[in-house]
């Protein structure tokens, strides 16, 4: 009989077949815990962004003790002030861009209960507008230590292959629909608008998304969602546009942990908006006219 015989080899596939008993179970429970952790990440780095009359989604970051917020530039248009003023250095014009304070709403549920609503003061850091410039804004809350944890951002050199699964939190008809959670695909790259281009996805938005995060499924930011036409028809401004705009202005810190944060005074000293001139020349049909369904904002 050889049932009971020893094969050569056998010492060695014991720790083989241990060493894999290991690693299946460390898997299975990484699999287990890993989706509801991103979800709870993505959930608690959303939030309502309340500009006046308009209501738009915004995104939660963590640099020290500080919280910024990435939100889309339309959502707070309207808190926009500019003045002309005569530069006493020059003699010439110059404009004097200012805005109001924005209010970042976020609420807290417990065992499905919801059981509190926190309405915390920020002000505009950086602002491109959503005409000539990226539709971006950079808000900073006031209140120090805020929130504990935010977002974190696709980096990588490529972007995300298309066919990726996606996922959006944002507050479809505003706060009423605040930390709403659908799932997409991300169904092309480089879609060319109004001279920009923008990545498409297919998760279903509403009025009241613009400003909100759009990650992949292990919980990295690849995009803002900005504009659509119809639930499932999505363009978001995608992370290589941002990092561009982002280095441009020196403010990468704002999506790399690994760069340092400026001291507080140099971020006083940031312009809140380059203002450029614009050229109101063009020859041909504007792809505005060309596409006039993408004309719409979700706020």
């Amino acid at each position: 009989m050889t049932c009971g015989k020893t094969f050569k080899g056998d010492e060695e596939m014991k720790y083989v077949i241990a060493f894999l008993t290991v690693v299946l179970s460390f898997c299975l429970a990484t699999a287990q815990d890993k989706p509801k952790d991103v979800v709870d990440k993505l959930l608690d780095s959303a939030c309502t962004i309340r500009a006046g009359r308009a209501q738009g989604s915004g995104v939660i970051i963590k640099r020290g003790d500080t919280n910024f917020v990435w939100t889309a530039a339309h959502v707070i248009e309207d808190l926009r002030k500019a003045r002309e003023v005569i530069d006493p250095k020059t003699g010439g014009k110059k404009f004097i861009i200012t805005f109001d304070t924005v209010n970042v709403v976020t609420e807290f549920i417990h065992d499905g209960e919801r059981v509190e609503e926190r309405s915390l003061v920020a002000d505009v850091v950086r602002y491109s507008n959503a005409n000539d410039g990226e539709d971006l804004a950079l808000l900073k809350i006031r209140k120090k230590n805020a929130f504990s944890d935010g977002a974190v951002f696709y980096l990588d050199d490529k972007p995300p292959r298309i066919g990726s699964r996606v996922i959006n939190v944002g507050s479809p008809l505003g706060f009423f629909g605040h930390n709403t959670y659908v799932s997409g695909d991300l169904s092309a790259l480089s879609r060319v608008y109004e001279n920009k281009i923008y990545d498409q996805v297919s998760s279903s938005t509403f009025g009241g998304c613009s400003g909100s995060g759009v990650y992949l499924t292990d919980g990295r930011y690849i995009g803002m969602l900005v504009r659509g036409s119809g639930e499932t028809f999505s363009l978001i401004v995608p992370m290589r546009r941002i990092q561009e705009w982002s280095k441009k202005i020196n403010i990468e810190w704002a999506l790399d942990p690994k760069i340092k944060l400026p001291p507080e005074d140099d971020l006083k000293k940031m312009p809140v908006e380059d203002v450029h001139g614009i050229s109101l020349e063009k020859v041909g049909p504007t792809q505005k006219q060309l596409y006039p369904f993408l004309i719409k904002y979700l706020d």
